[in-house]
């Protein structure tokens, strides 16, 4: 057995305290792990006690929000397992992963005494947005006299009612009050958008989780989950809505085994339901209440640094209460650096980030955060003309990329011919064949007992007769896996040449997704984990730098989570930023604001700025064009902390297009000139 000491060295009190936490029978615990306090090294400490204590790996379940940290926490638990005397097989934690991965295994595997087929594809959003279009066309709401909404916004009250709990009406008063007169239409949309899916045999993103907790409502399943597992450890459960909470009272409900982790100063995904009630009101979940053990010696920041996020999380309304320390001596104040307006700050920032390579601190230490994509356009220009090559996180993902939703459409046609949106979408690549015809295809399909025969056995369309026997070879001849995205990325390849003039660049991406497929032991699990946990690149983007390269990180707040750079600037600190003039209608949305802020602040290591220009450009109302609004440092720093970061006023300097002599610019009066003009 490991060592029950050694595999505890060299965490501190309280990091060794929440490690520890009990064994068999353990009661609840809640683990408050502030930024940069060591939280993943905590977690996979207790799971490596758990084990050292007896445990079966197989009845631990661990969720996480990214299948990449799902995956680091499982190699840290294997790394501190090395010097064990038992022999740990690999995939030893076999349930490990995220909620919506977790909830996708559970229904396939108990889809017989759960009433679905266990053939069902997962949709992910911007498919589920298609078949909600088509439910919407169907029950002719696309040519009403007063404009309907669209089908991203129809999928997202729809996803808002699912992961909130909330009735529609309450959603739509809230969040959508604009569409409030068409809450009947909303109603019947919604249902028909169900009957879609469940005639097609498809899942969308929120059934992994809505189907789950439904299951768990019947108790003798509850009680049959629950017992699957002796220890349940949740990762990051700031970030958990109200179904995930649900389900996981539902598997645990005295809490014996539970752990959860998290802090509540960095839940910033309101926007996606999530609720900061969740972590706040779990310790009085339980009778006695869950063990509550906080983590606020951070090893991130420096000191200063550590201060000033203090001051803007401390005055939140409601948390936990901590105040985070560290040993690091040293440092400056974040600085508050005010400048004339949004293209200044660009080439301030363009500025400082070359000074401090030029000092020795390479881009890939530095980065710039922005509280929405947008944002960083003037910086993005900037950086461009100067030549620093920079990454982007928070914009396009892989799977929105044309070409790879293509393939992806010839692989779920191929699992589940009663696809209609991925159908839809293949059919339409051959010339000769539109949204009638197709919609002809689909509807014998759908009819007919045996879809792949019903498509053998019907006509070509004439125009595209010439197309038409390789369309059917491919989705009727038998293929072995991974052999058929290989068949399919061949039939598609004349397709491609033929829609794209950058054709080269777009097939590096299909030849990757291949290569991706290979690693998985069916199509189901393939396309179940890349719709689940998508990888972030495209060719529609500035690629990445090869990797000996040096490149400068810009992202979005909400991407930055989890992240530290030793240097950090963030763009737009000021009110109709941080916070956003979309998130100050509640209470709730301002303090979201504020921790997204603090995020902001926490991801820097050695030094923080933060941009104040006084005046920025919007292009929200683009029918009146960009305009520009005069701005006043976010609210979040008022005046009683100031002194906690250092005011800087920066000017744009010379440039070199001034008289060739050096002389200065006359000195003028024009306030007594304009006095005089009426002397």
């Amino acid at each position: 057995m490991l060592d029950h000491g050694g595999h505890l060295a060299g965490l501190n009190d309280r990091q060794r305290a929440a490690a520890s936490h009990g064994t068999e029978g353990a009661g609840p615990l809640l683990v408050i792990a502030g930024a940069g306090s060591g939280k993943t090294r905590t977690l996979a400490h207790r799971v490596a006690h758990l084990l050292a204590g007896g445990a079966d790996p197989g009845r631990i379940l661990l969720m996480s929000f990214s299948r990449m940290a799902a995956q680091e926490l499982t190699r840290r638990v294997e790394r501190l397992l090395a010097g064990s005397d038992r022999a740990w097989p690999a995939g030893a934690l076999c349930w490990s992963g995220t909620f919506h991965a977790t909830g996708a295994r559970l229904l396939r595997e108990n889809a017989g005494r759960l009433g679905i087929d266990p053939d069902f594809v997962i949709h992910d959003r911007e498919d589920s947005a298609d078949l909600m279009n088509l439910a919407r066309h169907g029950l002719g709401l696309s040519s009403t006299e007063k404009r309907f909404p669209a089908k991203g916004t129809c999928l997202a009250i729809y996803s808002r009612c699912v992961n909130a709990g909330s009735p529609l009406p309450d959603v739509l008063a809230d969040r959508f009050a604009w569409c409030l007169p068409w809450e009947d239409e909303l109603k019947r949309l919604f249902g028909a958008y169900v009957a879609a899916k469940q005639a097609q045999n498809v899942l969308d993103y929120d059934d992994l989780l809505l189907a789950w907790a439904q299951a768990m409502e019947d108790e003798s399943f509850a009680r049959w989950a629950g017992a699957q597992w002796d220890h349940v450890l949740i990762d990051e459960y700031q970030d958990t809505n109200r179904l995930q909470a649900q389900i996981l009272m539902a598997l645990k409900p005295d809490g014996r085994g539970l752990t959860v982790v998290g802090d509540d100063a960095q839940a910033i995904y309101g926007f996606r339901a999530a609720t900061v009630r969740n972590i706040l009101d779990f310790p009085k979940a339980f009778e006695p209440p869950a063990t509550v053990i906080a983590l606020d010696r951070n090893y991130r920041s420096t000191g200063p640094i550590l201060a000033a996020a203090n001051a803007v999380i401390g005055q939140a309304r409601e948390r936990f209460a901590k105040e985070l320390w560290t040993d690091r001596a040293g440092g400056t104040r974040p600085q508050l650096v005010t400048l004339p307006d949004g293209r200044d700050q660009a080439r301030h920032v363009a500025g400082r980030i070359l000074a401090a390579r030029e000092a020795g601190l390479r881009l890939k230490d530095q980065a710039v955060l922005f509280r929405t994509s947008s944002h960083s356009a003037e910086l993005e220009i900037e950086l461009t003309r100067r030549h620093v090559p920079f990454v982007k996180f928070g914009g396009l993902k892989f799977l929105s990329a044309a070409h790879v939703k293509d393939l992806l459409s010839v692989l779920r046609l191929r699992q589940n011919p009663r696809d209609r949106v991925s159908g839809f979408r293949m059919l339409q690549l051959v010339p000769g064949i539109g949204p009638g015809t197709a919609a002809r295809v689909l509807d014998a399909l759908e009819a007919a007992p045996s879809p792949a025969e019903a498509l053998r056995r019907l006509a070509p369309p004439p125009r595209a007769a010439a197309d038409w026997p390789a369309l059917v070879e491919l989705l009727t001849a038998p293929a072995g896996w991974p052999d058929l995205i290989g068949a399919a990325r061949a039939w598609y390849a004349p397709h491609l040449d033929r829609l794209h003039e950058d054709a080269e660049s777009r097939r590096a991406d299909l030849e990757q997704l291949e290569r991706i497929a290979a690693g998985y032991p069916d199509c189901a699990r393939f396309l179940t984990d890349l719709t689940l946990d998508p990888p972030e690149a495209t060719s529609a983007e500035a690629g990445v730098p090869l990797r000996d390269d040096d490149y400068l990180i810009l992202s979005t707040i909400h991407s930055a989570k989890g992240q530290e750079w030793r240097s950090v600037f963030v763009l737009n600190a000021v009110d109709g930023c941080i916070p956003s003039d979309l998130g100050t209608g509640s209470e709730a949305e301002i303090e979201e604001e504020r921790r997204l802020l603090y995020v902001a602040m926490t991801r820097a290591k050695d030094s923080l700025a933060l941009g104040v220009p006084l005046k920025f450009h919007v292009t929200q109302q683009a029918r009146f064009g960009d305009r520009h609004l005069y701005a006043r440092r976010t609210r979040f720093i008022p005046d009683s902390i100031l002194s906690q970061f250092e005011q800087v006023y920066w000017q744009d300097p010379p440039g070199p297009d001034g008289p060739a002599d050096g002389t200065e610019a006359p000195r003028l009066d024009l306030r007594r000139r304009m006095r005089d003009m009426w002397a």
